[in-house]
């Protein structure tokens, strides 16, 4: 009995992050099935349609994570679309009209995308305009800058080494082959380094007197975790291995749960979101924390245009339309708090991965994009509903 409530206690704290995870197994295993019935059966799961999820969506996960820290602080960013559409055109016109290799583009526009997210942090820290306000001018400014910039014309094609930002996989260094070889050494080591912290999670709990969650609950969550993990690479290897955006998608989840959880400024976002005045009064400079949350949002969003760029192989000037919209939605799907303070890095790419299998699973029974705008925004009412009833259980 003393473990059934262990059970049901942990569950219902730990409700939104859970309820996300199953909705997205609960999602792939709706469409695996439902594709079978289908006059041509289609396999869900295979190696090409997973790629496809990272290689589509992976913008969107980035925008994700740096859309995380900015609503966690309290605050709102319209202008990410805007942005990465101008970025894109900058690295374009940088790569095809100056003739600047990658390895100098990519940075160069890091900076500008930087810069961006600065001169709009810079009003809404430090003068308190909404930033609201100042993102929404900022769509527009950028989205005129952007068909200033291409003149309203494509640019490219790229070279093959800046495409490969996007639409190339990390080498199998090993020569085994198919399946990649590197890609299965890669999956064994992530697997062990998930049962790893999950085991020094849960002693560091139990060192600082934390109830830690039932064993039975801690061991099923770590085999399906490490299934899943499994599966996908093993897919993966016996296509082409892993796909470069994928590793820079993982490199930046790690990076950023690390920031978040572990670090003096991390958890002063956090703060700041939670009570402002509260954080400003403990000695927090909250202007200099929302300045750096804008900057960082800037440099992701520098980053997503140039990989949405790299993969259409072109700059256009529509490119980005709707993408800070699908940045909100992962991050209030995956489980951000809409008052700001709350939400993890775990639970923004799991909301992206839900946002992307959803797209996928619709295009591949034909479901016409109005239908899919009308299904996903039902999706994201249901999931920021779910949010106010958790709270007020």
């Amino acid at each position: 009995m003393a473990g059934e409530k262990g059970l049901s206690a942990h569950l219902g704290g730990h409700l939104r992050e859970n309820g996300m995870l199953v909705a997205l197994v609960a999602i792939v295993a709706f469409f695996t099935v439902i594709l079978q019935f289908q006059a041509q059966p289609v396999n869900f799961l295979k190696a090409q349609n997973i790629t496809n999820v990272f290689l589509q969506n992976g913008h969107v996960i980035i925008l994700a994570l740096g859309m995380l820290l900015v609503i966690v602080a309290g605050h709102i960013d319209l202008s990410v679309g805007s942005v990465a559409a101008f970025t894109g055109a900058v690295s374009a016109w940088l790569t095809v009209s100056m003739g600047l290799p990658f390895w100098l583009v990519i940075p160069l526009t890091l900076i500008v995308g930087g810069l961006i997210g600065a001169m709009q942090g810079y009003w809404i820290a430090y003068w308190r305009i909404p930033s609201f306000i100042v993102t929404l001018a900022g769509m527009m400014v950028f989205r005129g800058a952007t068909m200033w910039l291409l003149g309203g014309q494509n640019i490219g094609p790229f070279p093959r080494e800046f495409q490969a930002m996007s639409n190339g996989f990390i080498p199998d260094l090993t020569g085994i082959g198919r399946p990649h070889g590197l890609t299965l050494i890669l999956v064994a080591l992530a697997v062990g380094l998930l049962v790893w912290s999950g085991l020094r999670s849960r002693r560091s709990d139990a060192a600082f007197g934390v109830t830690p969650e039932p064993m039975g609950f801690f061991v099923g969550r770590l085999v399906i975790l490490a299934a899943a993990i499994t599966f996908v690479g093993y897919q993966l290897a016996s296509f082409r291995g892993l796909p470069n955006v994928m590793v820079v998608l993982v490199l930046l989840t790690l990076i950023y749960a690390f920031f978040t959880e572990n670090t003096v400024t991390g958890r002063r976002i956090y703060a700041l979101g939670g009570n402002e005045k509260a954080a400003r009064l403990s000695g927090i400079r909250t202007e200099r924390l929302v300045f750096l949350t804008f900057v960082n949002m800037g440099a992701l969003a520098a980053l997503a245009g140039m990989i949405v760029t790299a993969r259409l192989n072109s700059a256009t000037p529509k490119a980005g339309t709707g993408f800070e919209l699908d940045a909100i939605a992962s991050v209030f799907i995956g489980g951000a708090s809409m008052a700001g303070g709350s939400g993890k890095i775990v639970g923004v790419v799991v909301g992206a991965l839900i946002m992307g299998v959803m797209n996928m699973g619709m295009s591949i029974l034909g479901i016409g994009i109005d239908y899919q705008q009308m299904i996903k925004g039902l999706v994201l009412l249901v999931a920021v509903i779910f949010d106010v009833y958790n709270k007020s259980k």
